[in-house]
């Protein structure tokens, strides 16, 4: 997929006017993009729809119209925009007791070096976590992560033609796995153009 540029994006004046439908269809196709990993854990895959998004929305929020000011912008989340070869997601660790989940973030510590996909008939790929910088510490573990999964060609393929894909956390404290449905795999296959 193509990173996005400035000649991508609206003015502050034109997302304004458009803000009601884009949002709505960014909404609807980020949903389209969500798996949930047990009770707790939800990717979401992005991808330049997902992206952009976020960029005009950051835009918006701290009045940014200057080049230099979107261009930090578009450096900060095309890095989040697939290669082609691979998957990148958002993982959120969620729980809505703010107590529990301060325990749950020191339980769960090490959760994005623990997060894997695979498609079957291959091994599974462990989730490289956090290019950008590092979310945990010796404490615990972030609430938010970025994730990249790095598929061959020969998974690709078979993921085109109809393998089952699931995704697992393989951390001890949080044993869970889950498989796309056939509307997600068709989805996320788009990614791999």
């Amino acid at each position: 997929m193509h990173k996005l540029t400035r000649a991508d994006l609206l003015s502050l004046e034109n997302y304004a006017q458009q803000r009601a439908e884009f949002r709505a269809r960014a909404m609807a196709h980020k949903q389209q993009r969500t798996v949930h990993l047990g009770e707790h854990l939800t990717l979401i895959f992005e991808d330049r729809l997902s992206v952009q998004y976020q960029v005009q929305e950051m835009l918006r929020v701290e009045r940014i119209f200057e080049a230099a000011g979107i261009q930090d912008e578009l450096d900060a989340y095309n890095p989040l925009i697939p290669d082609g070869s691979n998957l990148k997601a958002t993982m959120l660790i969620e729980y809505a007791d703010v107590e529990q989940r301060k325990r749950e973030l020191v339980r769960l510590r090490h959760i994005e070096h623990a997060i894997a996909l695979r498609v079957h008939g291959h091994a599974p790929v462990t989730a490289i976590a956090d290019e950008d910088m590092e979310r945990s510490n010796d404490e615990k573990t972030a609430a938010v992560h970025f994730l990249r999964f790095e598929l061959g060609p020969a998974m690709i393929a078979d993921w085109r033609a109809g393998a089952a894909v699931t995704l697992t956390s393989t951390l001890p404290a949080m044993p869970v796995e889950t498989t796309l449905t056939p509307e997600q795999r068709c989805m996320l296959a788009a990614d791999f153009a």
